[in-house]
């Protein structure tokens, strides 16, 4: 079962998106800081991140940058959440480092697809690793 961390400080988010992923199938967990979520990475490793870009403290852009620079987190599949979806703000954010993003107030339907579209990745990677 794939797992997804959720970074997202607003609780609404955070209940609809585990809702969404937890009847797709996905294990989830969920934090609400740039702190809480680094705490979980070191207990296990998610294979995907649902970032929410404006947290508290640390952004979600930066906390993004930091993981991508860490070999042990680097390879984890990053997807931004943000409520700030204009022109420009599409490049900073695959810039930092995320493989896509979804929109605020969050589309239940683009939130299935973007991680469907996104996971298979991992399961391909992993096969090659064991051939």
């Amino acid at each position: 079962m794939r797992t997804i961390l959720i970074v997202e400080d607003n609780p609404m988010n955070m209940e609809l998106a585990r809702d969404v992923l937890e009847a797709n199938g996905y294990r989830v967990r969920g934090t609400t800081s740039a702190g809480e979520a680094l705490q979980a990475l070191q207990e296990s490793l998610p294979d995907l991140i649902l970032m929410d870009i404006q947290l508290p403290g640390l952004d979600g852009l930066e906390l993004t940058r930091t993981l991508k620079q860490d070999p042990g987190t680097k390879d984890i599949i990053v997807v931004a959440m943000t409520a700030h979806a204009m022109k420009g703000d599409r490049e900073r954010i695959l810039e930092a480092g995320c493989s896509g993003y979804i929109a605020k107030p969050i589309d239940t339907r683009a939130l299935t697809r973007e991680v469907a579209r996104l996971l298979p990745a991992v399961q391909e990677e992993a096969q090659a690793k064991v051939l």
